[in-house]
């Protein structure tokens, strides 16, 4: 087993800097997704590590072995595609097997390893199948069952559930999470999907423009983004942003937008008392806004009204798309609201899970 340390690292083509300045460690046994809109470097930073992109500039370590100039083959890693890449005139086991053959493995250690990844993976009756008999969830069970069967130090996946549907990839999730937890490896997990990245991540790697933006727990993430591009990145709805100046009067603290004027609570005031006067970006997630006649008791609420442009019912949760002056924003409220599209209606806001970005620098104020 071993931990994973990327160190001042660097990926240019040509004049393009695609990965700017990554570094962060990954512990042994951890499961770290990174995340982030198509683009953002990713999939690159994760192929370096594997070996399969040249570093520009610094290191990268698997355990305590700097890696940057050893082959693929000898890192210890086993690696997951969005693809699967399975061989299409191979049966699951010889999938399996392949890369055990080619290292010359004894074939009583092979099947071995081969029967003990089928039976953990449900695949023990498909071993005979080749991959155009089996399903997308299937083979994407095959595909984690090769890199099972290497036994290596570190897990690599790229996108392995992109190609399933929605349903697939929800139990699939639990299925790579509990795999985790039954080896005991180190997993590097990537993904565009937040909702993946939320669900499974011991920790989670934000990235934007080859940019590594926060690292952080799921939990923290949400609770404490860093910047804008975290707030607005992960969770769903995304969080609501406002242009909007804080106003300091008669020794209490307010955001004005312009068209609502809402209130600092008091014991939330003390790291926002410089930017009093000046102009900040507020933040307030959907969840945080509420029907009054449905808001959880206790909350410090400030009301805002608004004119509903469209409504969206999800079953357990209520969207509603509202306009207040200039100012859009989305609500997630109690399914029992009665409301229709035209109508005005009256939110609360639980201002103790409001944020305040710098206007300037767009880093959370705290």
């Amino acid at each position: 087993m071993a931990g994973v340390i990327y160190r001042h690292v660097y990926k240019r083509f040509g004049d393009i800097t695609v990965i700017n300045d990554l570094s962060m460690e990954v512990a042994d046994k951890e499961f770290i997704v990174f995340v982030g809109p198509s683009g953002c470097g990713k999939s690159t930073s994760l192929r370096m590590l594997a070996g399969l992109e040249e570093v520009s500039e610094g290191e990268i370590l698997i355990g305590d072995r700097i890696v940057n100039d050893v082959p693929p083959k000898d890192r210890d890693i086993a690696m997951v595609f969005q693809s699967y890449a399975l061989y299409p005139h191979m049966s699951v086991y010889d999938n399996m097997a392949f890369g055990l053959k080619l290292r010359k493995t004894p074939k009583s250690e092979i099947d071995r390893r081969v029967k003990e990844a089928a039976e953990s993976l449900g695949l023990t009756h498909l071993l005979d199948r080749k991959p155009k008999a089996l399903s997308g969830g299937q083979r994407q069970r095959v595909a984690v069952g090769r890199a099972i069967v290497r036994e290596p130090a570190v897990f690599l996946m790229d996108e392995p559930l992109s190609n399933l549907d929605a349903k697939l990839r929800v139990s699939a999730r639990a299925e790579i999470s509990q795999l985790h937890r039954r080896l005991g490896t180190t997993f590097i997990y990537v993904t565009h999907d937040q909702v993946e990245a939320m669900t499974m991540g011991d920790r989670i790697a934000v990235m934007s423009d080859g940019l590594l933006q926060q690292i952080d727990t799921p939990r923290n993430l949400y609770n404490y983004p860093g910047n804008i591009f975290v707030a607005g990145f992960i969770g769903s709805p995304s969080m609501n942003f406002f242009d909007a100046t804080l106003i300091g009067e008669e020794g209490k603290l307010f955001v004005d937008t312009g068209d609502f004027r809402v209130h600092v609570p008091e014991d939330r005031r003390q790291p926002y008392n410089n930017y009093a006067g000046k102009e900040v970006i507020f933040g307030m997630r959907p969840e945080n806004l509420h029907a009054p006649q449905f808001a959880p008791p206790g909350i410090d609420a400030a009301a805002i009204e608004g004119t509903v442009e469209v409504v969206e019912l999800l079953g357990h949760e209520l969207h509603l798309y509202v306009n207040s002056g200039k100012n859009s924003m989305v609500a997630t409220v109690d399914t029992r609201l009665q409301v229709n599209a035209g109508n005005q209606t009256q939110l609360v806001m639980d201002m103790h899970h409001m944020h305040l970005f710098d206007k300037a620098t767009e880093l959370a104020i705290r």
